[in-house]
């Protein structure tokens, strides 16, 4: 039982992959970066009351379901989204929907696919992936983080399906169900940039936006007043990167995929505004990758790196931030005007 002509694609990042996958094979041509940018999941918090394996939740995207939610309001998409109390039912259901010939994404838990390497796995419940086939009691698996299809048997899928804690799968499945003859690009642009820059600069709380990296900052700058213990300061840091770097990102905190939803959106709408700003967004991204350097020499016990001097890159990239963010506030407002 295997989907017909299903196409595997490596990418950057799990949700953003798995959408553009499931949608090119319904029938609509997204890339991956315009599927982060066009559902508005760019962002940045930092909470640090939510912990996620003892240590504050930091992210810069959207929660989980944001990406394909984003984009079913942006692009008129109907979807079809379910949880499942039984896991009986869950796997029944996935079953179903491959003997129909449809592909289906799924939510699960890393730590529970034994595809993975076992140094890359975690206890990270929100991993997406699709499913396009069975052959005996193994699932055929295209997931966005390897290059190649996977297998994964039953009984390992349905544990993964129902691991609990932190944003539990609960047997999550979805896929597109009608998809829109055509779409207005130019005002699906401009609605997505104006929500991730009023986001950016405007949320009221100090815990999204480029405030959350300037409060960010400053808890680093002082982890030393918050806990003595070097070793708890580095696994501190190091969860930040790893955060930034290693879940998917494609690099640079999701910046550099964004810069490119930027670039390929600029260029198909003749807007050299966008493809100024797809360069800053791509210096951000530098920014960002040079605080996860000097994190990880800290991390790694290297003298010639403090907290303050985290702190200090991190500055430079909330003002990196703040000032193309300004920007294509600037543009959005032309452009509504």
């Amino acid at each position: 039982m295997k989907v017909e002509n299903f196409e595997h694609r490596h990418a950057g990042h799990c949700e953003t992959g798995v959408t553009s996958s499931l949608l090119r094979h319904y029938g609509v041509e997204l890339s991956e970066p315009m599927a982060l940018g066009l559902s508005a999941s760019l962002t940045f918090f930092h909470f640090p009351f939510v912990k996620v394996g003892g240590f504050p939740i930091t992210a810069y995207r959207m929660p989980p379901g944001s990406v394909y939610g984003g984009l079913r309001k942006a692009l008129g998409l109907t979807m079809r989204k379910q949880r499942f109390g039984d896991p009986d039912a869950a796997m029944a259901a996935l079953d179903a929907e491959l003997a129909g010939g449809r592909p289906v994404g799924l939510q699960a838990s890393v730590y529970w696919l034994p595809y993975f390497p076992p140094e890359m796995r975690f206890h990270f419940n929100a991993h997406n992936l699709i499913v396009y086939g069975k052959d005996g009691d193994d699932y055929l698996i295209s997931d966005p983080v390897f290059d190649q299809p996977q297998r994964c048997a039953a009984a390992d899928l349905r544990k993964a399906r129902y691991a609990r804690g932190t944003f539990a799968p609960k047997g999550l499945l979805y896929f597109p169900q009608a998809l829109p003859a055509q779409f207005d690009l130019r005002a699906a642009t401009q609605r997505a940039i104006g929500k991730t820059w009023k986001m950016m600069l405007h949320t009221p709380v100090p815990y999204v936006g480029v405030r959350a990296i300037e409060a960010l900052a400053r808890r680093i700058e002082t982890l030393a007043r918050k806990n003595p213990d070097l070793r708890w300061q580095r696994l501190f840091v190091g969860n930040v990167i790893r955060m930034q770097e290693e879940i998917g990102t494609g690099g640079g905190g999701f910046r550099f995929m964004y810069a490119a939803f930027l670039q390929e959106a600029g260029e198909r709408l003749d807007e050299p505004a966008l493809r100024a700003a797809a360069q800053r967004m791509t210096d951000c991204g530098d920014a960002w990758r040079r605080f996860a350097l000097a994190g990880a020499h800290f991390a790694r016990k290297k003298p010639d790196v403090t907290p303050a001097r985290l702190a200090a890159l991190l500055r430079e990239c909330a003002a990196q931030e703040r000032a193309n963010y300004e920007a294509l506030k600037a543009w959005s407002k032309a452009r509504a005007a």
